[in-house]
């Protein structure tokens, strides 16, 4: 058994992926998938349905009426927005609260990491509807850690000081990483296997072969979204974190400089209502 299998093994019950987010998967690979599909498929959960027009109305998207119906969210919103609001709504409410992790903080930084993925995926002309989705998932795994073990995931999260060095603080704690679990939980749930390597190469790109450029993102975004956290400039946090993957995707660092200032806030002040 390997280090993140063990962290299935006494689960009462393993989170399941929502049908609803199944259905909205599968959308990804149809180009001809309508805003007014999506709207229906939502519109099977009345959880969801809620949890989407809260969403809407919030500061992040400042409607210019009430959205008051999925048809209203799908013209505000338009259908990839739709979308990450649905599959953010579907993937936070299929965890549990952890002890050992304050809820509100993670999906804060989850939502970072899934905006980060998406304009790298964009900019490194990746899907980035797909790398949006891998960034939101990226740290799930940490949950189930935190579920078995809450009080080292709490001294871990106390000595995350640098942006990313949570990696090296769970292989000298658990002998995996948070990536490493979440590509299990991935397998299980019957993700693309694109994504569930994605996700298990996401701790180390560089070593993957075939090397994967969706990882290469994963990993550029959650350091960028702990860089956010910390407050520390995000290319001086990339160069200190990862500067030989920077090397290797031939990216030019003043013209990253520039893409990332003009970013704004990735998490568009979500990070506090899907934590409910």
């Amino acid at each position: 058994m390997s280090a993140a299998q063990r962290y299935f093994e006494n689960l009462r019950a393993l989170p399941t992926m929502p049908e609803v987010a199944r259905q909205l998967l599968r959308t990804f690979d149809d180009e001809n998938v309508s805003v007014g599909h999506l709207s229906a498929l939502i519109a099977k959960d009345a959880t969801l349905s809620a949890k989407v027009l809260r969403l809407a109305n919030s500061a992040r998207f400042r409607p210019a009426n009430d959205v008051a119906t999925l048809a209203d969210a799908s013209t505000v919103l338009g259908l990839d927005t739709l979308r990450d609001l649905a599959m953010s709504a579907c993937v936070a409410g299929a965890f549990p609260q952890a002890q050992g992790l304050d809820r509100a903080r993670f999906w804060r930084h989850s939502l970072a990491t899934a905006g980060y993925a998406k304009l790298l995926g964009r900019w490194l002309q990746l899907d980035s509807e797909v790398a949006y989705l891998a960034g939101l998932m990226l740290r799930t795994g940490q949950i189930l850690i935190a579920l078995s073990e809450p009080t080292l995931v709490a001294d871990e999260e106390a000595h995350v000081t640098e942006a990313g060095c949570r990696l090296s603080l769970e292989i000298n704690r658990f002998g995996c990483t948070h990536s490493d679990v979440t590509a299990e939980l991935a397998r299980r749930w019957r993700f693309p296997p694109m994504l569930v390597e994605a996700f298990a190469d996401a701790s180390d790109p560089l070593a993957a072969r075939p090397f994967s450029l969706l990882a290469a993102v994963l990993r550029l975004a959650e350091v960028l979204a702990d860089a956010l956290e910390l407050g520390t400039p995000a290319l001086a946090a990339l160069e200190a974190a990862e500067p030989a993957l920077l090397d290797h995707l031939h990216i030019d660092r003043a013209w990253l400089d520039q893409k990332l200032q003009g970013v704004g806030d990735v998490t568009g002040g979500l990070g506090a209502l899907l934590a409910h």
